[in-house]
């Protein structure tokens, strides 16, 4: 299997922060991803699905089993059936041929093995997206954490500017007042991302089976921008993806299924033989039998019509798939463009305009040429900004995570390069 090839660029360790930990709470994303495949409790418990296959294939193989009985007449009558001397009795074994029933049983369970091959794969590819979407989310936290300790930072600045300014009695208390609590909404706003980072650290533990995190940060720089391929060849990628694969494994099973039902309308016939003691002569006898249904053999066309039909109906489901997963392709790579976009104007053109803004806006507020509202205005503005290229970085992995998903590129960190 190969792994997500766009979440490379993210394996780069942020710069450090008061979060930080030593390295050895670090965890990286093939980590997670390995860790997933291997440990997951989801993940170990559809491996039983196959044992409970095998089980059926084996019961479904086992031959019918001979039948022994035992007849008795002529016995507790009158005259000359008096009592047992006029019984006979006989003793036989019988046996059903199946004529081929048996074994297509076996092969339309067989056939099923491949579904439930195909719903484990799917699994293991969704549990290891939802480990990147996670590992995703943790690094946007982190990255957002960095942003708001820029903002006390501001913050603080602003703080310490104005303190000096109010004891020169050049600037109203009233600024003081206003600028230390937005210093105190800033620092509020880091403690929240502080929790929802710890919860999703738990959410990406959960993914490998851990209760506690044994991990305090993920590795990766949301900002480093991956190669995008165009569209045609994402599409060309369609082919891989399993939802599609698990029709064609469907429609082996109703091609299975067919032949069973097929199978079922050349009835059962049933052979005995035996030994018959007949008590008044004194005498054995040999017994033989046969027996099979009378009458045109069609009693089983309604399944068979039934079979038929679903081998239709998953083709054409099968072509519906198809449909929905191109139009949900090109969707996503639109959205794909958009982020890809909007990351470029953010970090090329607008943000280095607001950051030009705020410096000019606070060498104007100490020359007492603006109020403080303006200067944290900037601030302000300056911040939205960073938390928007943010947020438009992690939509660029975000959506490519789940292209990667749509087109069925199975994910594994074997080939990871750390």
């Amino acid at each position: 299997m190969k792994f997500l090839p766009y979440l490379v660029a993210m394996l780069m360790l942020l710069p450090n922060n008061s979060q930080a930990q030593s390295p050895s709470a670090v965890i990286r994303l093939d980590d997670a991803l390995t860790r997933t495949l291997s440990e997951s409790p989801a993940l170990q418990a559809l491996g039983f699905q196959m044992q409970v296959q095998e089980a059926r294939i084996l019961q479904a193989g086992i031959n019918p089993q001979p039948e022994f009985s035992v007849e008795a007449e002529n016995f507790l009558g009158s005259g000359e059936n008096d009592l047992f001397s006029g019984m006979q009795t006989t003793f036989s074994i019988s046996w059903v041929i199946d004529r081929g029933i048996r074994q297509s049983q076996v092969n339309a369970i067989s056939a099923r093995s491949s579904v439930i091959e195909t719903q484990i794969n799917i699994a293991r590819l969704d549990a290891v997206a939802e480990t990147a979407r996670r590992y995703l989310e943790c690094l946007l936290l982190q990255t957002r954490m960095v942003s708001a300790l820029e903002g006390i930072r501001l913050a603080e600045d602003a703080v310490t500017e104005i303190e000096l300014r109010v004891s020169n009695g050049i600037a109203p208390g009233a600024e003081l007042a206003r600028a230390n609590a937005e210093l105190a909404r800033r620092e509020l706003v880091f403690e929240d991302i502080e929790h929802e980072l710890l919860s999703a650290y738990y959410r990406l533990g959960a993914q490998f089976g851990e209760i506690e995190p044994s991990f305090s940060r993920v590795a990766g720089d949301i900002f480093d921008q991956p190669d995008i391929d165009n569209f045609e060849t994402m599409k060309s990628r369609l082919a891989q993806n399993p939802n599609l694969e698990i029709f064609l494994s469907q429609q082996r099973l109703n091609e299975a299924q067919l032949r069973l039902e097929e199978a079922r309308n050349q009835q059962n016939w049933r052979v005995s033989a035996g030994v018959r003691r007949i008590e008044a002569t004194n005498d054995n006898a040999f017994v033989a039998g046969f027996s099979m249904p009378i009458g045109r053999q069609n009693s089983n066309r309604g399944n068979i019509a039934a079979a038929r039909s679903n081998i239709l109906m998953t083709e054409q489901e099968a072509q519906a798939e198809r449909v929905r997963l191109e139009a949900e392709l090109f969707v996503m790579y639109q959205a794909l463009q958009h982020s890809v976009h909007v990351t470029a104007a953010l970090s090329n053109e607008i943000l280095p305009l607001y950051q030009q803004a705020l410096e000019e806006t606070q060498t104007a507020y100490e020359l007492g040429r603006y109020s403080y509202l303006e200067w944290n205005s900037a601030q302000t503005d300056l911040l939205a900004t960073q938390n928007d290229l943010i947020a438009a970085s992690f939509d660029i992995y975000n959506n490519l995570i789940e292209i990667e998903r749509l087109t069925g590129v199975a994910i594994s960190s074997a080939q990871f390069t750390p």
